[in-house]
């Protein structure tokens, strides 16, 4: 049994807002295309909307990116603080083999 240990706030919070940030670049991808398609099914041409819908191309990742900053600061606290809480977390990282299936 391995015993929980504290998480490094801000390279906790890095990783989350760099997960965010690829979150936000698919989701941008959506919207901007999307609503190209849309616009072009719908009236045949594109119009300055959806011209500025590509610039979610560029504003969700900032913006997923800094919310996932955030958010993973928040998250590295509050599992730093659990164990105070509710008493430490126990993993177990053993493999068990059974008897049938040893190689």
């Amino acid at each position: 049994m391995t015993k929980s240990g504290n998480i490094k706030l801000l390279s906790f919070a890095k990783f989350q807002a760099l997960l965010m940030a690829l979150l936000g670049i698919v989701a941008g991808a959506i919207y901007s295309f999307g609503g190209a398609f849309y616009d072009l099914v719908s009236t045949g041409s594109l119009n300055a909307g959806s011209g500025l819908a590509f610039f979610a191309l560029v504003g969700m990742p900032i913006a997923f990116g800094l919310f996932g900053f955030v958010l993973g600061l928040v998250e590295a606290v509050l599992f730093n603080l659990s164990p105070r809480w509710f008493g430490e977390i126990e993993l177990d990282f053993e493999r068990r083999v059974s008897p049938e299936n040893r190689v």
